[in-house]
C-alpha cells in the first residue's frame, strides 16, 4: 500500500497524467455534451428510475450539490472547497453547517492519523465566517477538480506543487482574514464576509463553471418519492456510524424525527457557534474505502482517489447498502454503484463523504 522514493515519483506522475486528461476531446473542445446539458435544470428521479417533473419556483433552481432550491443567480457559479483544520485546538469550527458537502479524510499518517475537512460551498458569498483554514494535500486538489471548485487553503507540503500547476486547478492560497481568538496564528485564519471577492480579484479566476466542468455528480430522488433503502433485501440498519478515525473518533448518529445524521467528534457534538450552536448534520452519508501512498517519514500522504472498483456504503434514513465507487480522472466525478452495477440515486440534502484508509476499513462500525 505504501510507496517510497522512486515508486512515489512514478505514482505521482501517473496521477498527474491521468488527471490532466478527461474523455477524449473534452478538454480541447470545451464542455462535454453531458456538461452542457447538466447545467440546465436537474431532473429528479422517480420510481423505476424514470425522471419526474417537479414544481417550478420562479427565480430559483435545484442545486446540483444538494437538490435543494436555491437562487437562480447561482446556477453557473462554481463552488469553493475550503480546507478546515480538525485538531482540537481549532475547535469550535465556524460555518460548517452551511456547507453543502463535507469531506473528512486522514490528513497525515502521523498524530494518530488526524483528519481534516474539505467543505464544498455553492453560495460562498453568503459566508459570514468559515474555518479555521489550513493546508491542503494532493488528494484535495483531485477532489476539488471534480466539482470544478476553487480550493481555499493556506499552504501545503512540497507534494502539492505539481497539482497547483495543473490547468484544471484554481486555488486561493492564504491571505484571508485573521480573527483574534486567543489561539496561535495558524488557527486564526477564516473566510469572512467579502473575503472571497477580494481574493478572487487578485487571482483573476472566473467564478462561473469553465471547460473543466464535466457536469453534476448525483442522481437525486424526487422529494415526493425519496430513496427508501428499507426495501432493499441487502440493506442493513445504520443508526450509528463510527468512523475508524482514531484521532478524533468521528461518529454519525441518526435521528428518526428529523431523518438526519448528526456529527460528533472527540466525544462531543460538533456545534457551530455562528448559528445558535446548531449541530453539523447530513441527509446522505457516503463512505469510501481507499488505499494511499505515504511520501515520507513526516506522515505526508495522498489517497489513490483516482481509482476503480473500491468498496463503500451509501447511508440514508437509518439504512445502509454496500456500493462500489470509481473516479477515472481528476475532473471526472466519483461515481457510486449498487450491487447490480447501477449508479445509485440519493436523497435531497447535504452529504457527508468519509474517505477511510484501506487498512482501517474493517474497523468501520455501522449498527
Amino acid at each position: 500500500m505504501k510507496r517510497k522514493s522512486l515508486q512515489v515519483l512514478l505514482a505521482l506522475a501517473l496521477c498527474l497524467s491521468i488527471g490532466a486528461c478527461g474523455k477524449k476531446g473534452e478538454q480541447q473542445t470545451g464542455l462535454s455534451e453531458d456538461a452542457q446539458t447538466i447545467t440546465g435544470d436537474i431532473e429528479a428521479i422517480g420510481e423505476d428510475g424514470v425522471p419526474v417533473e417537479e414544481e417550478y419556483r420562479e427565480g430559483m433552481y435545484r442545486s446540483e450539490l444538494t437538490n435543494e432550491w436555491i437562487d437562480e443567480s447561482l446556477k453557473n457559479q462554481r463552488p469553493i472547497a475550503v480546507m478546515v483544520d480538525n485538531e482540537t485546538i481549532a475547535l469550535p469550527h465556524y460555518g460548517l453547517t452551511k456547507a453543502d458537502i463535507v469531506y473528512e479524510m486522514m490528513n497525515s499518517t502521523a498524530n494518530n492519523k488526524i483528519t481534516r475537512f474539505m467543505c464544498l460551498v455553492k453560495d460562498w458569498r453568503a459566508i459570514e465566517q468559515m474555518g479555521s483554514i489550513r493546508s491542503a494535500r494532493p488528494t484535495n486538489f483531485l477532489l476539488a477538480a471534480e466539482w470544478n471548485a476553487m480550493l481555499v487553503h493556506d499552504g501545503g507540503p512540497v507534494y502539492i506543487n505539481d497539482y497547483v500547476e495543473q490547468p484544471y486547478t484554481n486555488n486561493l492560497n492564504g491571505g484571508f482574514s485573521r480573527v483574534d481568538n486567543g489561539k496561535p496564528r495558524e488557527y486564526t485564519e477564516y473566510i469572512l464576509a467579502g473575503d472571497m471577492d477580494k481574493r478572487l480579484a487578485s487571482y483573476g479566476y472566473s467564478t462561473e463553471y469553465n471547460e473543466y466542468y464535466e457536469g453534476a455528480h448525483y442522481h437525486f430522488a424526487s422529494e415526493s418519492n425519496p430513496v427508501d433503502l428499507s426495501g432493499d433485501p441487502d440493506a442493513i440498519t445504520a443508526e450509528t456510524i463510527r468512523l475508524p478515525f482514531p484521532h478524533n473518533k468521528s461518529t454519525l448518529t441518526y435521528d428518526p424525527n428529523t431523518q438526519l445524521y448528526y456529527y460528533s467528534e472527540y466525544g462531543e457534538k460538533h456545534l457551530d457557534p455562528q448559528y445558535d450552536n446548531a449541530q453539523l448534520s447530513f441527509k446522505n452519508v457516503l463512505l469510501q474505502d481507499c488505499n494511499y501512498m505515504e511520501f515520507d517519514e513526516h506522515g505526508y500522504m495522498m489517497f489513490y482517489i483516482i481509482n476503480r472498483e473500491r468498496s463503500g456504503y451509501y447511508i440514508t434514513n437509518g439504512k445502509a447498502i454496500e456500493v462500489t465507487w470509481q473516479k477515472d480522472t481528476a475532473t471526472g466525478a466519483t461515481r457510486y454503484y449498487d450491487s447490480n452495477g447501477k449508479e445509485i440515486t440519493i436523497n435531497t440534502g447535504k452529504t457527508y463523504i468519509g474517505i477511510v484508509p484501506d487498512e482501517d476499513w474493517e474497523n468501520l462500525v455501522i449498527e
